[in-house]
């Protein structure tokens, strides 16, 4: 089952979002927060978050980013901004955090991204480098390719052709906010600019990325741009794993991520 809850400071009405927690409700194990994909939702993760934190001995936060999910839906005439991830990641997450009564500051989060997910964790541990434990990014975005937009483009039309819409409106309550949102900026030709490894060198926590060596969404030049900035950052790079290392290689990330959250520091 998952809750909402209304994020204050964020407009009227103020913005509803849905989250669920999973894994231990000891308060003094690690707090794991889930940062879903580009089309992602609570309900997307399906039991990899439960399964992770089972195996970390942690807490996990699982939300759905306003225009997902259970979420407060993205009215169909506003267009996202080139920086919509930036927002989520100065705005959203703190204020989801303060309205579940997470002191980041004294609790530190590890953030867990996929995707898009990925860079609104690593944007938001520049942004707050004391209130993040650490960050595990899987199929992070540092700067746009040509791969990324190129597969958007075919999903694109997969969408408008295919049964893809009925499959996502089982996990959206408005399928077409969620996916135009997302689509409509990676495809807006301003957005070629968007790049965040200007921002990077300012993560001082530690970081571990991972990357499918057939990702279809990006290549590996996304997790070695965040080594070159980032000399704190662990790679792993996965055989047979396309864009979603935490579906396709899921024992490979969970053993990692694991090992990872429970090293000394």
């Amino acid at each position: 089952m998952t809750n909402v809850v209304a994020l204050g400071n964020t407009g009227s009405p103020p913005l509803q979002i849905e989250y669920q927690w999973v894994g231990t409700a000891d308060d003094a194990a690690p707090l794991i927060v889930f940062l879903h994909e580009g089309l992602g939702s609570v309900a997307m993760w399906r039991d990899f978050p439960a399964r992770l934190c089972e195996a970390a001995g942690a807490r996990g936060l699982v939300y759905s980013r306003p225009g997902y999910g259970r979420s407060t839906p993205r009215p169909h005439g506003e267009k996202w901004g080139v920086d919509f991830m930036h927002l989520q990641a100065r705005e959203v997450l703190p204020a989801l955090l303060t309205a579940l009564g997470i002191n980041a500051a004294t609790d530190k989060p590890w953030l867990f991204g996929h995707s898009d997910g990925g860079s609104i964790a690593l944007i938001h541990a520049a942004l707050f480098p004391d209130r993040v434990a650490g960050v595990i990014v899987a199929a992070p975005h540092i700067f746009v390719e040509d791969i990324s937009v190129t597969s958007i483009a075919k999903t694109r039309e997969v969408y408008l052709a295919t049964d893809l819409r009925s499959k996502l409106a089982r996990y959206h309550d408005d399928v077409d906010s969620a996916f135009w949102g997302w689509n409509d900026i990676w495809l807006d030709p301003a957005f070629r600019t968007w790049n965040i490894e200007a921002l990077l060198p300012k993560i001082s926590c530690p970081v571990l990325a991972i990357q499918g060596v057939d990702d279809e969404y990006g290549t590996m030049s996304q997790i070695d741009g965040i080594a070159k900035q980032v000399p704190q950052a662990h790679l792993l790079k996965l055989e047979n794993c396309g864009h979603s290392p935490h579906r396709d290689q899921a024992d490979a990330v969970i053993d990692a991520v694991k090992t990872f959250v429970a090293s000394p520091r």
